[in-house]
C-alpha cells in the first residue's frame, strides 16, 4: 500500500505540527491518490453523504475603510455598490426565519466594519439572541474585536465568529495594507479565549502561488485548536476592485485545496463559500468527494451572487446528499 493509501484511522490523526514540505507534498499528489486519502479521512469523522448548510446575510453593507483588494464593500473602490446602514433587528430575524424554512441550520451575519463600535455590538447581540430563539446556530463576522466586545458576543450566546486569514502571511500585503496579519491572529485568539467557536479560512485565486496556498493551510492546521469551520473561497472578481482581471484559478487546483484542508483538519467543517456561482455541478461534486461538507446556501453571499437555493437542492438530490449537521466524532 502506498503512502497515499494509509489505513483510515492513522490517516485521520489530529495534528498541529505540520511542516510546509508535507503540505506541499499533499498538494502535489496524483489527483486520484489525494482524493482517496481525503475521502478516507473524511469518513472517519463525518457522514460522507451529509452537508451542513449555512445562510449568510449582509447586515451592514459597504463604506468600509479597509482596502482588501477583492472586496467591493471597500469605500476606496468604485464597484457600484450601494452602501446600507445596519439593518433593523426585525428585518434580520425575518431573513433568518426564511433561511431556516429553506433548510439552513446556521445563520451568519456579516457587517462591513474594520472594527465595530460598542453600540453596534449591542444591536448585533439582539440579532444573535433572536436567531438563536428560532433554533438556529449563529455566526457573525464584524472585523476586529476588543476584549469587551468579544465577551459581550459570548455572553449573548454567539456560537461562531468568522475571521478569515485570506492568504499566506507572505502574500498578505499584496492584498491588504490597512490591517496586519497579526491583527487577524490576535482577533482569532480573542475569540478562542472567550470560548466562541472559530470559523476561519481563506480565499484562493487571488494571484497567489502554490506555496502561498500551502502556507495558508499550514497556518490554519497548526493553530492550537483547528477552526471548527474552514471556509475555502474562490475569488469572485468584481469590476472596480484591484483584483478584477486576475487570472482564474484552475478548478482542479481548487479541488486539491479542499482535499488538503480535509486531510490537515479532519474534524473541521470544510465549507464551499464564495465562488460557487461560477462552479459547475461537476466541480462541486468533486469538492464534496474531496471532503467539503458545508456550503453557504441562498441567492447572495454578502454582496456577490450565489447559486439559487432550488438549484442546490436539485444538485443534492442528484448526488444523494442530505442536508444535516452531525458528525461521527
Amino acid at each position: 500500500m502506498s503512502a497515499s493509501q494509509k489505513p483510515l484511522e492513522s490517516a485521520a490523526t489530529i495534528r498541529h505540527d505540520w511542516q510546509l514540505h508535507e503540505v506541499e507534498a499533499l498538494l502535489a499528489l496524483p489527483f486520484n491518490d489525494l482524493i482517496f486519502q481525503a475521502q478516507s479521512v473524511h469518513r472517519v469523522y463525518f457522514d460522507p453523504n451529509e452537508v451542513q448548510v449555512s445562510s449568510l446575510l449582509s447586515i451592514k453593507t459597504g463604506s468600509c475603510s479597509e482596502d482588501c483588494g477583492y472586496c467591493p464593500q471597500s469605500a476606496r473602490y468604485d464597484s457600484d455598490l450601494n452602501p446600507e446602514a445596519l439593518m433593523p433587528v426585525d428585518a434580520v430575524l425575518k431573513a433568518a426565519q426564511q433561511a431556516k424554512e429553506q433548510g439552513a441550520s446556521r445563520f451568519c451575519m456579516g457587517a462591513a466594519w474594520r472594527s465595530p463600535k460598542d453600540r453596534d455590538i449591542e444591536r448585533v447581540v439582539e440579532m444573535v439572541q433572536g436567531v438563536k430563539a428560532l433554533g438556529m446556530e449563529t455566526c457573525v463576522t464584524l472585523g476586529m474585536l476588543s476584549d469587551k466586545q468579544t465577551q459581550a458576543l459570548k455572553d449573548g450566546g454567539l456560537d461562531y465568529y468568522n475571521h478569515n486569514l485570506d492568504t499566506s502571511e507572505d502574500y498578505y500585503s499584496e492584498i491588504i495594507t490597512t490591517r496586519t496579519y497579526q491583527d487577524r491572529l490576535d482577533t482569532l485568539e480573542r475569540v478562542r479565549d472567550a470560548g466562541i467557536n472559530v470559523c476561519c479560512g481563506g480565499i484562493v485565486g487571488m494571484g497567489e502561488s502554490a506555496t502561498d496556498r500551502a502556507k495558508l493551510l499550514l497556518q490554519l492546521a497548526n493553530m492550537p485548536k483547528h477552526p471548527e469551520s474552514v471556509p475555502i473561497n474562490m475569488l469572485v472578481q468584481v469590476e472596480g476592485t484591484p483584483l478584477h482581471g486576475t487570472e482564474a484559478l484552475d478548478p482542479i487546483v481548487f479541488v486539491r485545496t479542499i482535499a488538503v484542508a480535509r486531510i490537515l483538519m479532519p474534524q473541521s467543517r470544510v465549507r464551499l463559500s464564495a465562488g460557487r456561482k461560477a462552479m459547475s455541478d461537476e466541480m462541486q461534486a468533486l469538492c464534496f468527494l474531496a471532503g467539503a461538507n458545508s456550503i453557504f446556501y441562498g441567492d447572495k453571499l454578502l454582496t456577490t451572487d450565489n447559486p439559487m437555493t432550488n438549484h442546490d437542492q436539485q444538485l443534492f438530490e442528484r448526488l444523494g446528499v442530505r442536508m444535516g449537521g452531525s458528525s461521527y466524532a
